[in-house]
């Protein structure tokens, strides 16, 4: 039986995202753990996040999970959702700049108070369902439609000019990365399991996607 190991550091959509997971492959047994060597044995794993990236990181280095995923992405997949996708990037400019993971080399910047859109000012943070146009052809979009629509929830946002590991493009007064992927890592700046059947269809992609080999 398949494993996928869902990391608990305190800062995620835990709960949700197990049992969209369990949802789409019923033969998969879903761990929700911050044990190392549980983690290790998995399958498959998954970093979520929510709320500010500096709590985020500062629990992450606490319990050692950035060496940890550095070391788990290399050699299985590997899925960031949300602030767990920004934890991968290399810095945030949140709380005046966060170092991050690292295993991307994009920083993560701040939507702004003033961010406007055909003279119509913008809610920050973008909430909400929004269009991501698939730039790569990749595994995690099979049976997904280019141009359709997942929930997002950030006021923080990986920049997509120049981003040569993005695979789905959204906008929102900017354009940004909806999702990157490199060798086993696919992160998502959204949240599949709060996207409807595209992110349930997302993740049921993930559970059968082996990675890069």
């Amino acid at each position: 039986m398949k494993t996928v190991a869902i990391i608990d550091y305190g800062m995620g959509n835990l709960h949700s995202a197990k049992k969209a997971v369990e949802h789409v492959a019923p033969d998969t047994t879903v761990l929700v753990t911050d044990n190392a060597d549980k983690i290790r044995e998995a399958d498959r794993v998954i970093l979520p996040g929510v709320g500010a990236i500096r709590d985020c990181m500062a629990e992450i280095r606490r319990l050692g999970i950035d060496t940890l995923v550095r070391e788990v992405s290399q050699n299985r997949p590997f899925l960031g959702i949300c602030v767990g996708m920004q934890a991968l990037m290399s810095r945030s400019e949140e709380n005046g700049g966060v170092d991050c993971i690292g295993l991307f080399p994009s920083e993560v910047r701040y939507f702004g108070e003033n961010l406007v859109e055909n003279g119509e000012r913008l809610k920050v943070p973008h909430m909400g369902w929004n269009e991501v146009y698939q730039t790569i052809e990749h595994p995690l979009w099979h049976n997904i439609a280019d141009g359709d629509r997942f929930y997002f929830v950030h006021s923080y946002y990986v920049e997509a000019e120049g981003n040569d590991d993005i695979a789905g493009r959204s906008h929102y007064g900017v354009d940004l990365a909806a999702t990157v992927a490199k060798d086993n890592i696919f992160a998502a700046q959204f949240h599949p399991e709060k996207s409807a059947r595209a992110g349930l269809q997302l993740l049921k992609n993930f559970t059968n996607w082996t990675g890069k080999s």
